[in-house]
């Protein structure tokens, strides 16, 4: 009798323990990342992958890296696939990831219980970065590459040197010249920069010299004003959103495919004119 009870209680034991297993293949975690590389080099593409154990519709995974000294070098919004997994690319380098160094990429996935950590090894920047058009400045306004569109500012404790779009960043780099204190107020038209998900308006990141800083915003249906703070000696602002003005590139890329459908249509036109009737 006892040996058929400790039968059925070990039988019992291993089919508990059967049913709280994971199925085979299921992460364990709300969320993973990882890199395909452990140690990267300028110019290098970093390859970004990760899976999620819950689906939830409409949620995108946000993507931070930051540097060996804790400031934010960028940061995306991935969308999931309905296979639980997701995928990003980041190149290695650029204005912000000159450092030699282990840099550590986050990513959360709606809450930062949902969250998990990797990093990678990063040889240092050794590449100049010529300069860019930066627009054209005046008292009131400056231009930026690729859009009719002005900025329209006022600063107080600096000049304003300039302002570029990073298209790859989707950010506009604010360059500055600030002897004291001070602060700047933009208004962006969002044909310029705009940060949205989903047709509703994000926040903005903004940086000065690579520190994430607060900053103050008035929104309306054509723009955007922001007035950011800086200390004296601040060089650069960034402001990083979810669109950035479309670069030359991508404008002539699309001008040449509305020609090309311009020309097989009146092509087909013609021929079609051509045909005799009977």
């Amino acid at each position: 009798m006892k040996s058929q009870l400790m039968v059925f209680a070990i039988s019992a034991i291993l089919f508990a323990s059967i049913g709280t297993s994971p199925a085979f293949g299921q992460i364990q975690n709300t969320i993973v990342v990882t890199t395909d590389k452990t140690s990267y080099s300028e110019g290098e593409v970093i390859m970004v992958t990760g899976e999620v154990r819950d689906l939830y519709s409409g949620t995108p995974v946000s993507v931070i890296v930051k540097a060996p000294n804790g400031n934010l070098v960028s940061i995306a919004q991935v969308t999931v696939g309905a296979d639980k997994k997701f995928s990003t690319e980041i190149t290695a380098g650029g204005s912000l990831m000159r450092a030699e160094g282990s840099y550590t990429i986050t990513v959360q996935y709606g809450s930062v219980n949902r969250s998990d950590t990797t990093s990678f090894e990063f040889g240092g920047s050794t590449v100049v970065t010529p300069p860019k058009d930066t627009g054209k400045v005046t008292e009131k306004t400056v231009t930026v590459e690729g859009s009719t569109d002005l900025i329209g500012y006022t600063i107080t404790g600096a000049k304003l040197l300039g302002i570029m779009p990073d298209f790859e960043a989707k950010s506009l780099i604010v360059s500055i010249d600030a002897t004291n204190d001070g602060s700047i107020t933009m208004t962006i038209p969002r044909s310029v920069l705009d940060a949205t998900m989903n047709g509703a308006d994000e926040e903005f990141f903004v940086l000065v010299d690579g520190e994430e800083v607060d900053f103050d915003e008035i929104k309306t249906s054509t723009d955007r004003t922001l007035t950011i703070s800086f200390p004296a000696g601040s060089e650069e602002i960034e402001i990083i959103g979810t669109f950035v003005v479309p670069e030359f590139g991508t404008i002539a890329a699309m001008i040449l495919a509305v020609a090309i459908i311009s020309i097989i249509a009146v092509s087909a036109r013609s021929r079609l004119s051509i045909i005799p009737r009977y």
